[in-house]
């Protein structure tokens, strides 16, 4: 029940109606028998900053961050910890003393659903793709001291600028990258892959997968982000292969529950939060 005393948080972003965050939010709200509502936003560009001073005056808790602000947000805030400043992008709000905090729980979301199949430390890693979840993903396993990265991308200037940028918060980091037409001899090479780009999502025009099983080693973990199908094309090669793989829901769940953390102090329950999410995805 909604009551004076209920605490308000929520997430923005222009489009906004397509979000599973208020689901799997207030599913663990309510687990935890916490008096919070999680809602929608939708803001446009020229409305960020007066909304983030709006709903630190207005009271609530905190927001999340969605396309297209994670960026654009950074100069509203009075503090921001030093992963999202080394990401550039933030997606976590907390309000507090009248204060505006950013994080950035992405790539601690992805990291903690690889360790649910391998440790990270000092293993190889390829990543295809090279935008914003790219780019969190990537500081944040170079700061889980990974032994390198290699990062697989059509366009090689934008690759080049993701290795510039991470190289920039860890020098001696091991970074390389090479195109699209690399990947095949690349994974050969890697512990892991993930995949960071849109193919294989529902309602994509490329709903197939850029690898085959015969691409893939058994002796790899598979991660794809996306989780709109639950298993995208890419898992369904890869399970084929032998391999172990990660659907995207685990680091959607966990950057969750990261956010959860931060606003309540309480360890959200990732079990009941994963199950409202499949139970609408399906």
């Amino acid at each position: 029940m909604i009551n004076g005393e209920t605490k308000i948080v929520g997430v923005i972003g222009d489009p906004i109606g397509h979000s599973f965050s208020p689901i799997i939010n207030n599913a663990a709200f309510e687990h935890l028998n916490l008096n919070y509502k999680y809602l929608a936003f939708k803001v446009s560009q020229d409305s960020l900053t007066g909304a983030i001073g709006g709903a630190n005056k207005l009271g609530f808790k905190g927001l999340n961050v969605t396309i297209p602000h994670k960026e654009h947000v950074l100069v509203t805030l009075d503090q921001v910890d030093t992963i999202a400043k080394n990401i550039g992008a933030v997606n976590v709000i907390k309000f507090h003393d009248d204060e505006a905090h950013g994080y950035n729980t992405d790539g601690i979301g992805c990291l903690k659903a690889l360790e649910e199949k391998t440790k990270v430390v000092n293993k190889k890693v390829l990543i295809l793709g090279a935008g914003g979840a790219s780019r969190a993903i990537s500081n944040q396993l170079i700061d889980a001291n990974i032994e390198s990265l290699e990062i697989i991308n059509r366009d090689l200037n934008k690759a080049e600028s993701l290795r510039s940028d991470v190289l920039k918060n860890y020098s001696n980091a091991q970074i390389e990258i090479n195109p699209l037409t690399e990947l095949k001899n690349k994974i050969q090479e890697a512990d892991i892959f993930i995949n960071t780009t849109p193919i294989g999502m529902k309602g994509y025009e490329e709903q197939n997968s850029p690898l085959q099983a015969q691409d893939i080693p058994e002796n790899i973990v598979v991660n794809d982000i996306v989780y709109n199908p639950l298993e995208t094309p890419l898992l369904k090669e890869a399970k084929e292969a032998g391999a172990k793989t990660v659907n995207g829901i685990k680091m959607l769940i966990y950057q969750a529950a990261e956010g959860i953390e931060i606003w309540t102090g309480k360890k959200a329950p990732t079990n009941v939060m994963e199950d409202k999410l499949k139970e609408i995805l399906k």
